[in-house]
């Protein structure tokens, strides 16, 4: 074979390669940044137009991430029975139908079936995405083609701050139906970039190697989930009226916690590939820790812009960094991956969902913003005593 054509050969390879991270950046866009964080933004105006009651409202959010953790059980049996590009391909086209659907607000069940339908893409998409894509790259560049890929939960955040005000000027329908153009689009785009894959032959279960770091790493990425909530949900409203400084400056700051959410996975990433995601997930901890903590020691706008990036940028920055732990704990056991990754984002899904609703009812007992922080950052700070931990253990 001369030299010619080993090139073209590799140049085919980097373009596939390629082609498959843009599919999975489009996946986790439509699956989480937009049917997820989209609905942010639309939740003031589906209430001010009368389309429900803002308790209705609230309970339609909650479908979503009640949809995401079936996603994240049915992502793996699905990709069994059919193959993981068929399953990725078809939540897609899910997550784009919910969009337009929930344009007609004919009635509660019919938007919480919906509103739940497009959290069930995002978590099998999150499921199955990435590990789907990595495998065919060199493990030296997974890092930072995870961060790529993630980094469409940021993109998201970030249209959900500048896009949807912009669609919103259109009419709520219109902006509905906006998102399903959009999310159609990036559909297509993806569509043949997936890796070329078989169906996947049913095999008997077996003991996960390296049990108790992997339970571990389970264990921290659910307490990380906790750590998140307090920003996700009462960023803005702490800002605005714990504060007093207005929704308008509440907004600016989500603006940089979205755009925090854009470089962190890429930033994460490409620091793993150097250092290994062991130390840099360690190190994030602490990080973390320091960050959700900030806005109950200073409300200033100095210690808020500092708390909403690196917040923001760790939100979908923690992925590939426990993605990529999970590949080099399974380094030489490939079949295991994939089952260790939805178990990880099952228990992602569980601890998010659980602190959203339990941080939710302290608030409502006690109308204390700096307890919810508070809260966060012992979560954080518990994460990384059992990395600590099960990291001795190990040695």
């Amino acid at each position: 074979m001369d030299a010619s054509t080993t090139k073209d050969q590799t140049t085919i390879r980097a373009n596939r390669a390629w082609m498959g991270i843009l599919s999975g950046f489009c996946a986790s866009l439509v699956g989480i940044g937009l049917a997820r964080f989209a609905y942010t933004p639309l939740l003031p105006a589906i209430i001010g137009a009368h389309w429900f009651q803002p308790s209705a409202a609230v309970y339609l959010g909650a479908a979503n991430l009640a949809g995401y953790l079936a996603g994240a059980l049915a992502g793996r049996p699905l990709a069994a029975r059919m193959t993981a590009t068929s399953t990725l391909r078809t939540m897609m086209g899910l997550a784009t139908l919910s969009f337009f659907s929930c344009a007609y607000p004919l009635d509660f069940s019919w938007f919480f079936i919906w509103r739940f339908c497009a959290g069930l893409a995002g978590g099998v998409l999150m499921v199955l995405a990435a590990p789907t894509v990595l495998p065919h790259l060199p493990p030296s560049r997974r890092g930072l083609a995870g961060g790529v890929i993630f980094m469409g939960v940021g993109a998201g955040i970030a249209a959900s701050g500048t896009l949807v005000p912009l669609l919103l000027s259109q009419g709520l329908r219109q902006s509905w139906m906006g998102l399903g153009a959009i999310s159609l689009l990036l559909t297509l785009v993806s569509w043949r970039g997936w890796p070329a894959e078989q169906k996947a032959p049913q095999t008997k279960p077996r003991k996960t190697p390296n049990s108790l770091a992997l339970r571990a790493l389970y264990a921290e990425y659910a307490l990380n989930a906790v750590g998140l909530v307090p920003h996700m949900l009462f960023l803005v409203d702490f800002i605005a009226r714990g504060l007093g400084l207005g929704l308008r400056t509440g907004a600016e700051y989500w603006v940089l916690f979205g755009l925090g959410a854009v470089v962190g996975p890429i930033l994460n990433g490409h620091v793993a590939d150097r250092l290994g995601f062991a130390r840099v997930l360690r190190v994030t901890y602490l990080i973390e820790a320091g960050a959700v903590l900030l806005p109950t020691l200073s409300g200033g706008a100095s210690s808020l812009m500092l708390s909403s990036v690196i917040v923001g940028a760790f939100t979908p920055g923690i992925v590939p960094l426990v993605l990529g732990r999970v590949h080099e704990l399974l380094a030489h056991h490939p079949a295991e991956q994939k089952a260790a990754w939805s178990k990880a984002t099952v228990s992602f899904a569980i601890f998010q969902a659980a602190a959203a609703y339990g941080l939710s009812y302290i608030f409502s007992r006690t109308g204390d913003y700096q307890l919810l922080f508070i809260v966060g950052t012992l979560a954080m700070i518990f994460a990384f005593v059992i990395d600590l931990t099960a990291g001795c253990r190990n040695e």
